[in-house]
């Protein structure tokens, strides 16, 4: 081996080679020689939060008269690094590693001040003249600080990705929901035919979907409001001024345009992850959410002559390497993968939430991965769903009046004038017969041309007196 390409550092089991041009230190190198597991990182916006926490906490450190200005600047300097993601190259440690995130927090700190000590002219690794525990990780603990910024990094997640993907995918089906509400075609329940609704009202409920799914989304920021910052190791604040988190979190807050808040319990903040354990639940019932609508165009769309065909998916790539011409609806079924992902994720997070003893959680790493990820993709699948599907969908108008003239459940509408008895006999006669309703209808006579035409107005269907039925589209529904 090349001892030129190493350093040696020293921790508190001894000494260990670190390569030469790493900003990382000896318990970061330990982790990356105990952990070759997956190949996963934490992904950019978990770094970036490390640096928004680390930089809050130096800023605060530094108004309680506990860490100097000189090596505060170059702490702050660091993390701005860290921040912009100047530094990724320096965060090398596996996802799958201690379950504190211990190893994280340390690589984090190495980092921090081993770049404050190139900004002070000092020498990497020799932790001077800023030192990685009693400088960077000043007043603060991994089993606190990971969890906070899972906080962070998750409430970035969901107001800087996924509300934002969310919110055109809301206008690009509330738009169809208007512009389709004039086409009456066939409900279906069970996958049978069931009674008449409008194309608008359809789109109109999956507008409301998404509309729901975006106040989802609010209300998971609010579940992550309280973070453990300034209970150290196991809820009790040792090693911590009283008032480091207060002013710690308004730094942060004043940073992000957040309103982080410290804990109300600190002992359970640092060995409970139940708020990400129910933000999972909520992500995943926006993702269950979406499927559905996905799920829904792709079926739609099916055919294009031997399927139900009533609307018309956008051609993006052709389907088969076999079937000439063929187009397949890749885009809800990418979109439908990544909600299966995502269902997943969630199982993982769920068990991670189990991982909770006494005073700590030990698996802070998967849930933080898993959840940061899901969110992400996320994000992208319904800003592709919006932009490459839904925005230039067609509706095959004839195709939906072709089936609707054959329902056989158009005879619910005369059950109030005839019974349900004698309305079930005549689809049933219908269907044996392969006439529609209104054939047999007029040939048994059962009621006045009139009364039998307005009755069976499929369109006069759609409009009762409940909202979906009133309005057209989503009206109502409000997206901040």
């Amino acid at each position: 081996m090349d001892n030129t390409l190493f350093r040696i550092e020293k921790d508190s089991m001894g000494e260990v080679q670190v390569p030469v041009d790493a900003l990382w230190g000896a318990q970061t190198q330990r982790a990356v020689e105990n952990f070759p597991i997956s190949g996963e990182r934490f992904g950019r916006g978990f770094i970036a939060a490390l640096g928004h926490v680390k930089r809050a906490c130096a800023r605060a450190n530094v108004g309680l008269g506990k860490l100097s200005p000189e090596i505060a600047t170059a702490i702050l300097q660091a993390c701005d690094e860290v921040i912009a993601g100047k530094l990724d190259s320096h965060f090398p440690i596996d996802v799958f590693q201690t379950g504190s995130g211990t190893s994280t927090n340390m690589n984090v700190n190495e980092v921090i001040a081993n770049r404050a000590i190139q900004v002070l002219g000092g020498v990497v690794g020799s932790k001077q003249p800023v030192h990685p525990n009693d400088h960077v990780n000043m007043s603060q603990s991994s089993n606190d600080v990971v969890p906070t910024v899972i906080h962070v990094a998750a409430v970035l997640a969901l107001r800087d990705e996924l509300m934002p993907a969310l919110v055109p995918l809301h206008t690009a089906l509330a738009e169809k929901a208007q512009a389709f509400d004039g086409i009456v075609k066939t409900g279906r329940t069970h996958l049978q035919d069931a009674t008449p609704i409008r194309l608008g009202q359809e789109f109109g409920g999956y507008a409301a979907q998404v509309a729901k799914s975006i106040a989802r989304a609010e209300s998971a920021i609010a579940v992550l409001r309280e973070v453990p910052l300034g209970g150290t190791a196991v809820g009790t604040g040792l090693n911590c001024p009283p008032q480091f988190p207060a002013q710690a979190l308004g730094y942060l807050n004043a940073a992000l345009g957040t309103a982080f808040v410290e804990a109300a319990n600190h002992v359970e903040a640092n060995a409970a992850r139940d708020a990400l354990v129910e933000v999972s639940g909520i992500v995943k019932t926006i993702a269950v959410s979406i499927h559905k609508i996905a799920n829904d165009v792709r079926w739609l769309g099916s055919g294009p002559r031997n399927g139900l065909g009533e609307l018309r998916l956008p051609a993006v790539q052709p389907g088969s390497s076999i079937m000439p011409g063929k187009v397949n609806p890749v885009i809800p079924e990418a979109v439908i993968m990544v909600c299966a992902q995502i269902i997943g994720y969630d199982a993982a997070i769920t068990l991670g939430g189990l991982g909770g003893v006494f005073e700590l959680n030990m698996m802070m790493p998967l849930i933080a991965h898993n959840l940061l990820r899901g969110i992400t993709y996320l994000a992208n699948a319904a800003r592709v769903f919006a932009v490459r599907c839904i925005v230039d969908l067609q509706a095959d108008a004839a195709r939906c009046r072709e089936t609707l003239a054959r329902n056989l459940a158009l005879a619910t509408a005369l059950a109030p004038a005839i019974g349900y008895d004698q309305a079930a006999e005549i689809a049933k006669e219908a269907y044996c017969t392969g006439q529609t309703v209104r054939e047999v209808a007029l040939i048994q006579n059962i009621l006045p041309l009139a009364e039998l035409d307005r009755l069976l107005d499929a369109r006069r269907m759609t409009e009762s007196s409940t909202p979906s039925g009133r309005l057209s589209g989503p009206a109502g529904i409000k997206v901040s």
